[in-house]
Formats: structure tokens, sequence, C-alpha cells
């Protein structure tokens, strides 16, 4: 199997970097939680150990078989998150986001994002619905699409939410979609947000620090502040590796949600602009693969994985720069948050399964 050499190279990259960060950046949130420095690094590291083998089961597991399990894997995601709001786990967070399996508690929001993935993907490909028209391409779209998001509506998990929606109308796009029914489907998203964002006080609260920071300069407002300052510190090369000063109370949850400002704050400007590429390299080859793959279906998912991990990682980005409102998701494959991760590199292992594809029937071509 001949897989894209610079979209691994760019995981194992961005990995093992986000697990030297995590050894610095972390230390203080540990100490409050166990006393010890040490205690968010460990867990990344065992999380990336588990994500391994997760990784080579995507790079592995025929691409088809999830075409012919898409259904009974968005059955599953759904089913989980029902039972997240009925029985979840909030561990200090407005939400019940987690399940929790004896020792091991995960977040199915995580799997639903890759679930819907598959599933539109696989409805889209099948041929039997034609993206281009109301009753085989809008409809069922809305349909498909109105269930998690519905379900993560009811659990106030609207960062994931976002992510969620942008994926999805990315992979109904590719496939074709007609665009006045398209651009009516943003309509009634735009709609519907603002009606929930008028109406949902903590995420109106969110728009208007967002929009005013000193509105509420202790809470909400600080984060944003404090976000930006520990950017500023950086300057053009950084107070240099585990020299942060903002991760010392300053930025909360910085293990996770802030911790790009923190990494800007050690790495600098000319640095950080390193991450940044990465991503954007990572979309770039993401929708090559698309482009090149093999099967309608291969391309739709490719299209959905890339537009989740790049979208997802400039969301978390935008939202550190003060771009953007606060939304509580985390930078792919180096924040912290198992699930995320082990979702991360399983997605990453059906990319360049895709990608090895590519090169197959590249070498085909050659050959014959």
């Amino acid at each position: 199997m001949k897989i894209d050499r610079g979209l691994f190279l760019t995981l194992c990259g961005l990995t093992i970097f986000g697990l030297v960060m995590m050894s610095s950046i972390s230390i203080s949130s540990s100490f409050e939680v166990t006393g010890a420095n040490d205690f968010y690094f460990w867990r990344h590291f065992w999380h990336i150990i588990i994500g391994i083998p997760l990784f080579f089961f995507g790079l592995k597991f025929p691409v088809q078989n999830l075409r012919r399990l898409s259904v009974l894997i968005f059955v599953i995601s759904v089913v989980l998150i029902i039972l997240t709001i009925v029985i979840g786990q909030h561990y200090g967070t407005a939400a019940r986001l987690w399940l929790k399996l004896g020792p091991l508690s995960f977040q199915p929001v995580e799997l639903a994002k890759l679930a819907t993935i598959i599933f539109l993907a696989a409805l889209f490909s099948s041929g039997k619905n034609n993206p281009t028209t109301l009753q085989g391409g809008f409809l069922p779209f809305t349909v498909v699409l109105g269930i998690p998001p519905i379900l993560l509506a009811i659990q106030s998990v609207f960062g994931s939410l976002l992510v969620l929606m942008l994926t999805a109308a990315a992979v109904y796009f590719t496939a074709g979609a007609n665009l006045r029914h398209f651009a009516g489907g943003i309509g009634v998203f735009l709609f519907g947000a603002t009606i929930i964002t008028l109406t949902t006080p903590y995420i109106l609260h969110r728009v208007k620090v967002f929009l005013n920071p000193n509105l509420d300069p202790l809470n909400t407002g600080f984060q944003v502040k404090q976000a930006l300052i520990a950017i500023g510190s950086g300057g053009m090369f950084g107070r240099g590796f585990q020299n942060s000063i903002q991760k010392f109370d300053y930025l909360p949850e910085v293990q996770s949600d802030t911790i790009f400002s923190a990494i800007a704050e050690e790495m600098g400007f000319f640095r950080i602009l390193i991450l940044v590429g990465a991503y954007l390299f990572i979309a770039y080859k993401g929708f090559f693969i698309a482009k090149n793959a093999s099967d309608s279906f291969s391309k739709l998912l490719a299209v959905g994985i890339t537009t989740w991990i790049a979208g997802q990682a400039f969301i978390n980005i935008g939202v550190n720069l003060a771009l953007l409102p606060n939304t509580g998701i985390t930078l792919p494959l180096i924040s912290y948050g198992g699930t995320s991760l082990l979702a991360t590199l399983l997605s990453f292992g059906i990319l360049l399964q895709i990608s090895s594809q590519i090169q197959h029937k590249k070498h085909r071509k050659h050959y014959f």
C-alpha cells in the first residue's frame, strides 16, 4: 500500500508536536487536578498509543465496507448521543457530553461527526438519490442532517454542531447540490442560528462578549483578552519552550480550548505560522485526494473528513484570535481530548487509505 507520504508525515509531525507542547502547556492545569504537573501529558500520551491501532484500522479496513455499514454506523452514533442526553456525564460542563463505561469515558459527538460523513457519502454515491433534485437531494439531506443537530442542540453542544453542519454542507455541495436548494438551506440555517442565539442566554452572552470583551472582563471576556495577551506576548520568536506565563491561571482550559494561544506565546509568530501551514497543507492534500479518488463514495468521504479536520482547526484558531465567538472545540491532534484525538487518527487512516487507491490507479496506468 502506497499512501500519501506528505500527509502521513504531517500527521506524525502534528501528533508528536502536540505531545511535546502538552508537556509544557498543561503543567499548571495538571497540578490543579492531581498535584502533579504531568497528568494531562500522560493522558494525552496514552490516547495516542490507543489511537495508533485505530489509525491502522482506518488504513486497512476497506472503504467500501464502510459504505455497506453506513446505516448501522449512523444509527449507533444517534443512539449513543441519545444515551448521553439521558445518562451522560458532564464533568463540569453545561451539557452531558460523556458516556462512561466502567473506567472509560468518551464523547459520542465525535463518532457522530464521522458517522454523518460516512452516511451522507453513501447516500449521495448510491445512484438512487439525485442530489440536484429536491426529492433526491435536499430533502434526504435535511432529514438525515436534522437528527444529530437536533440532539446536539438539546445538549447545547453548539461548537460541535457548527463543525457538523459545515462538514455535511461540504459533502452535499460536492455531491452536486442544486445551488438554489443549497442557498436556501444556508438561509434556513442562518435564520435558525439567529433564533437560537437570541433565545439562548449563554450563547447570546458569548456573542455580545465577542463583540465587546469588556462586558464580562472577569469571565467570558477574560478568556478572549488573555488569549490575545498570550499571542501578543509571544512576539515574533516567542518566549521559548516552557516559558509561557499565561498558562499559569490566566488561560482557561489551556490544555484544550486555548492551547493555540499558549503555543503562540512560547513559539512566536514565525513558528506558529508553521503550525497554521500544516493545517493548510492537510486541507490541500485532503481535497487533492478527494479530487482524484477512484469512486464517488471515496471522493465524498475524503471531502467530509478534510473539511471536518481543517474546518475545526481554523475555527479553534479563529476563536483564539478573537475572530470568532468561543465554541469550545479542540485543535485537532494538538489539544487534550481523548475521543477527539482517537476519531481524528481513525479518520486520517481512512483518508490515507483513499490516497493509496489513487496511487494504485496511477501505478496501473503507468504499466498498462
